[in-house]
């Protein structure tokens, strides 16, 4: 039995090894197969082989009359300016070139096709940096592999390691041909741990050497927001844009090979790269408005991205992922990708990272000033298309993040001056209403010159635009200030990290020039329209802000409106504007008494004299012409000839604007009379006047809505009982300057 039980035992073990020896061999020859058509492919891909030969190609080799390097060039070429070089590509023809093996005709000849397909790997970079310290390579050779660098800057899958070397690249600051070039990409790689002393001190001497060279204030900007201490030199607080776009050699190549390849891409570099449709015109076009689509400047498949568990902000969809993947997400390489994103602008303003506001304002700047600003105005339906969508984004992410950006600031500034007032104008209004607060002394250059002929020339839906403009940049103001006031008090200066920082008596004279401003553009506007209903409206919301600054914002500043505006208001032939009138009236009242209480009481601030006259006098013709029924009387601020009146032949001309008479409100008087005596079939206004009936008619009026009137009369008015209009008379006209 044992014998026949090993006996089956060795059969089963001698059948288990046949079977793993035939599963061996077919394994074996699988491979095989594999290999032999691999090396099939490779054999008759001459790709490939032009691949093979500058890898192996040896340093000294001749390249005149070298006809299997011109075949071998020629086939890496067609790939790379018609399909893209794939990253391997990239590595070993870069490494060809910088290493000068054939001399630098052929270095210069690779870079200019040396497209990529899809990222370009950082090794290879770093490589040719490594070349760039060794080799005796040409300054012209130098700057067209840095403005190559700079062109697929944002296709590196990664840049740990080029800021690893970040000290070599910062070597070649000085030489006078590369330091443009050198600073642009400097200012791409640094962080916090790359502003050194001897750095800022080897750029304040260059600067010294050179001037005040855009590229080098740029740099320092930088330096002194992650560094304040170390940079003690004054820079300006707007400076044009320091660092050009240097992809003009490989700018259709790479668009071409993008739109090949239909968006596969993953960089974005659709933002400064653009295909001209019209090579017949010499002007100007529209060529990167687009907002470039997210993306991050980490590969995910690379092993970087690997090692480090990046998580890759395209592929945030929830605020929870956001959450859970707060400190695995690197910032893009191209900033104007995250203007796409509302998530992650959300970590944008969770990182408050001033670097990442620098970069932004540098992409914006040069989108809308040198694309936009200067580009001609025919470029196009897509063209338009673009801007439009650029400057939605831009307006969705100004409002998301609660301040505007300083290059915004400056393009509104030079737009104004050529802005026909048509192009793009709901955009337009919308990024001038976020402009932060504007010193006094440059407001009326920079903002008002240009505004006031575009009004004066324009039609009435642009003038109402224009108001409301300006009334929601007072607002946002207004806002900022009481934000700041809470934090830091009234009688200090205003917040250090505001966008403008000023003192508390120069946020208030900017604040007098814009309503003073306003107030100039509505007397003027009302009588160039008419006194048009839709407009007034729009300055009467102008004047709701205005007349609330004090309680509402905390502002210690009183300002009344004009005559131009108030007599237009207080005569409207519609009900609407007089009760808006008397609303703002009411609110003027209570934060005159209450400034006049606390000037009384701190010594703090004061409220000019002349503000508290202006307001007793149109407070008194106010309630003379409602209420009293005094127009046109000797002693009112509003005199007509009397033989002038006689000839009217108007009964009664100085009860024309009571509250009974006033072409706002004569509707209603009829109606009422109509309601309280339909058997009469003459009509008499006057009854309207005896005992209680007055009263009836004041309810009467407050029950329809006019709530501001009902605030103006409650506030300013001592009703008495059972009286008359000659019984009735002005009340308190507090406040008074004492």
């Amino acid at each position: 039995m044992a014998k026949g039980v090993n006996l089956s035992r060795s059969d089963l073990d001698s059948s288990s090894g046949s079977d793993l020896s035939v599963s061996s061999r077919t394994s074996n020859r699988s491979l095989r197969v594999v290999e032999k058509e691999r090396r099939k492919n490779e054999a008759g891909d001459p790709f490939l082989l032009a691949l093979k030969y500058f890898s192996e190609v040896e340093a000294g080799t001749p390249c005149v009359g070298n006809d299997v390097l011109e075949r071998n060039l020629v086939q890496v070429e067609r790939v790379g300016l018609s399909r893209g070089l794939p990253p391997e590509a990239i590595s070993v023809m870069l490494d060809y070139a910088m290493s000068l093996r054939m001399g630098g005709m052929m270095c210069v000849r690779v870079l200019k096709f040396l497209i990529p397909a899809t990222v370009v790997p950082q090794e290879a970079v770093v490589r040719a940096v490594a070349w760039l310290c060794v080799s005796k390579i040409a300054i012209s050779t130098q700057v067209l592999f840095l403005r190559w660098v700079l062109t697929v800057f944002d296709m590196i899958d990664s840049k740990d390691n080029l800021r690893a070397v970040y000290g070599f690249i910062f070597h070649f600051v000085t030489e006078e041909n590369l330091s443009p070039y050198i600073c642009h990409l400097l200012y791409l790689l640094t962080r916090r741990e790359s502003v050194r002393p001897f750095r800022v001190r080897k750029l304040l001497d260059l600067q010294t050497k050179m001037g005040r060279q855009p590229f080098l204030l740029h740099l320092l900007s930088l330096y002194k927001v992650f560094c304040p201490e170390l940079v003690t030199l004054a820079l300006p607080s707007r400076m044009r844009s320091g660092f050009k776009n240097h992809n003009s050699t490989w700018k259709a190549a790479l668009s071409a090979v993008q739109k090949r390849n239909n968006g596969q891409v993953s960089s974005d570099i659709s933002l400064t790269l653009g295909v001209k449709h019209k090579t017949n015109s010499r002007k100007r076009k529209y060529h990167h408005l687009e907002v470039p689509s997210l993306s991050s400047s980490v590969q995910r498949n690379s092993p970087f991205s690997s090692s480090r568990k990046f998580f890759p902000l395209e592929q945030l969809h929830t605020f929870p992922e956001l959450l859970d993947n707060l400190h695995r997400i690197e910032l893009p390489s191209q900033m104007g990708s995250l203007l796409g994103s509302n998530l992650a602008l959300c970590y944008l303003d969770y990182v408050q990272d001033d670097s990442a506001f620098l970069r932004l304002n540098f992409w914006l700047g040069h989108a809308l000033h040198e694309e936009f600003l200067f580009c001609s105005g025919d470029g196009g339906s897509g063209s338009s298309s673009e801007a439009l969508h650029l400057l939605n984004r831009l307006l969705s992410t100004q409002q998301f993040l609660q301040e505007g950006f300083s290059s915004t600031e400056g393009f509104l500034y030079k737009f104004l001056n050529v802005w026909d007032g048509s192009l793009l104008r709901p955009q337009i209004l919308g990024l001038l209403s976020d402009i932060p607060v504007v010193p006094s002394s440059c407001i009326n250059q920079l903002l008002f010159e240009p505004l006031m002929q575009l009004f004066f020339t324009s039609t009435l839906f642009f003038k109402c635009s224009v108001i409301d403009c300006l009334n929601n940049m007072l607002s946002k103001w207004l806002t900022w200030h009481s934000v700041y006031a809470l934090e830091d008090g009234l009688d200090i200066s205003l917040h250090s990290h505001t966008p403008m920082n000023m003192t508390l008596s120069g946020f208030m004279d900017s604040v007098v020039e814009l309503v003073h401003f306003v107030g100039r553009l509505s007397a003027v506007g009302l009588q160039l329209e008419g006194c048009h209903s839709l407009l007034l409206s729009f300055i009467l919301d102008f004047y709701e802000t205005v007349c609330d600054m004090f309680l509402k914002y905390g502002l210690p500043l009183v300002v009344m409106p004009p005559v131009g505006v108030f007599y237009p208001a207080l005569f409207a032939t519609d009900p609407v504007s007089v009760d808006r009138l008397g609303y703002i009236m009411y609110r003027y009242k209570k934060n005159l008494t209450s400034a006049k209480c606390q000037q009384q009481e701190t010594k703090v601030f004061h409220i000019s004299r002349q503000t508290y006259r202006e307001f007793n006098h149109y407070l008194s013709f106010m309630v003379s012409c409602l209420w009293n029924a005094k127009m046109f009387l000797p002693g009112m601020a509003i005199v007509v000839d009397q033989e002038l009146l006689s000839l009217s032949k108007v009964p009664e001309p100085w009860t024309s604007f009571d509250l009974i008479h006033h072409p706002a409100f004569l509707g209603y008087a009829l109606d009422f009379h109509h309601k309280c005596w339909p058997e009469r079939k003459e009509v008499d206004l006057n009854f309207i006047k005896a005992r209680k009936q007055w009263d009836w008619y004041l309810e009467f009026l407050f029950s329809q809505g006019f709530q501001g009137l009902r605030q103006f009369v409650q506030s300013n008015i001592t009703r008495r009982s059972a009286a008359g209009t000659n019984d009735q008379g002005q009340g308190d006209r507090q406040p008074t300057s004492s």
